[in-house]
């Protein structure tokens, strides 16, 4: 099923454009690639910023610690895909 798309209406300097629009044009972009190159470059702006308020707030955590709970996380999710069937891929 495809997400409805919703329009922006966004400001960037005249530099900008340019710049992006040479950039997809030798990339050969075709209509829609600005759309499609901006929400990646969304998704990972918040990716990164999510990374980064993670690593902040753990920073005083202890190293083995965070292991072992990122370790119990990842059994629960592999012993959750064998219940349903599903193969592990890791």
């Amino acid at each position: 099923m495809k997400e409805e798309a919703v329009r922006w209406n966004i400001k960037v300097s005249r530099d900008t454009d340019l710049t992006l629009r040479t950039f997809l044009g030798a990339q050969g972009a075709k209509k829609g690639d600005l759309s499609k190159f901006i929400e990646e470059a969304v998704r990972w702006r918040v990716l990164q910023c999510t990374v980064q308020d993670i690593r902040a707030r753990n920073a005083d955590a202890n190293p083995d610690e965070l292991q072992r709970i990122v370790d119990e996380a990842v059994q629960e999710v592999r012993a959750d895909q064998r219940a349903k069937g599903k193969p592990d891929r890791a």
